[in-house]
């Protein structure tokens, strides 16, 4: 299994690229932002600094949006970044959450995603698309190398991650959410003839390495309003799952129940500790959506999340014991659920 780290593009930006030489070297081999480019500063600028001080971590957006980035743009940027150091990039892409919302937009729809992912993976990996009726090309970026991993929770964007995704995002690291969305992005990967192994999965969820689980609770509980946001839109889609809506009981009822006391989201407090517009979240979801607790129990969740298929576990590094939960992380976890290999057979 790979790890990765996911940051805000918080200002200083010395501190994210320190953050990812650290990261680094407690062999953390992705290196993920938030692409909100408004709440915080650019992330594509940001990766081109971490990329000349590192030498073998991945970056990439978790995630960026068809709607406030154009697909040519994107792969330009990537390919670049790919000539200058080595393909060392990967692409999360899903319909748009703050970066859009901020500026009073929508995310985009089903449609207009495939066509996205599917442009983007031609484009970035030096392949020529038909976009807006020219046949284009990225005609110096035929050895660039980019996969295109795309975040879902709801059946539909599940299907087309199997069906033309290079991986899966799935942002929560509850077993039976993720065992669920899994199987549903393989199925879809299957019937449209791909290998579903193909299909790389990853799990990103906060982690907090400590003792104290109440007050990791209260650092980590912005990110169940997070995914509230993500699930209100598929349940005003599909309804809950009791409900019988569009699709009745297409999405499971562990994901839906808890946000029937949310009553809003600012997202100028997005992804952070503290927020009061997400006191709607239980402790529950806290515990089931994060990792929370000492080294054991980290690698305990992690070894659940291996054995369902997971390729990588992301951890969201938004609270107040970064630099801690790195360490024990790449010092502790990371080596107890590694491969070992002998030297001598």
């Amino acid at each position: 299994m790979d790890f990765g780290v996911v940051m805000q593009c918080t200002p200083p930006a010395a501190r994210v690229v320190d953050l990812a030489r650290k990261a680094e070297s407690y062999g953390f081999k992705y290196v993920w932002t938030f692409d909100s480019h408004i709440l915080w500063e650019e992330p594509y600028v940001i990766y081109s600094k971490i990329l000349n001080e590192t030498r073998n971590v991945i970056v990439g957006p978790m995630v960026t949006n068809p709607a406030t980035r154009d697909i040519t743009v994107t792969a330009s940027v990537f390919a670049t970044l790919n000539e200058m150091y080595g393909n060392r990039t990967v692409i999360g892409i899903g319909r748009g959450d703050s970066a859009v919302r901020v500026t009073n937009g929508k995310p985009v729809n089903v449609a207009d995603l495939r066509e996205a992912v599917v442009n983007l993976k031609s484009l970035v990996n030096g392949e020529s698309v038909d976009y807006h009726g020219n046949d284009i090309r990225l005609p110096w970026a035929t050895e660039s190398r980019s996969p295109v991993w795309v975040a879902a929770y709801g059946p539909k964007v599940l299907a087309l991650t199997g069906e033309v995704g290079d991986g899966f995002i799935l942002q929560l690291a509850d077993p039976a959410i993720a065992e669920w969305t899994i199987k549903a992005v393989k199925d879809a990967a299957k019937a449209a003839g791909r290998d579903p192994d193909a299909v790389k999965i990853c799990v990103a969820a906060p982690a907090y390495v400590t003792e104290d689980i109440a007050h990791a609770r209260d650092q980590l509980r912005w990110f169940g309003g997070m995914v509230g946001n993500h699930v209100a839109d598929i349940v005003d889609r599909y309804g809950h799952s009791e409900d019988g809506g569009e699709g009745g009981g297409a999405v499971p009822q562990a994901l839906t129940d808890y946000i029937k006391g949310r009553k809003g989201y600012d997202y100028n407090d997005h992804g952070q500790a503290g927020n009061t517009h997400t006191d709607f979240v239980p402790d529950e979801i806290i515990d089931r959506f994060c990792i929370i607790g000492p080294p054991e129990e980290q690698i305990r969740r992690i070894e659940e999340l291996k054995a369902l298929g997971v390729d990588q576990f992301a951890l969201y590094l938004q609270h107040d014991d970064k630099d801690h939960t790195l360490a024990e992380y790449g010092e502790k976890v990371i080596p107890a659920v590694s491969e070992k290999l002998k030297a001598k057979a």
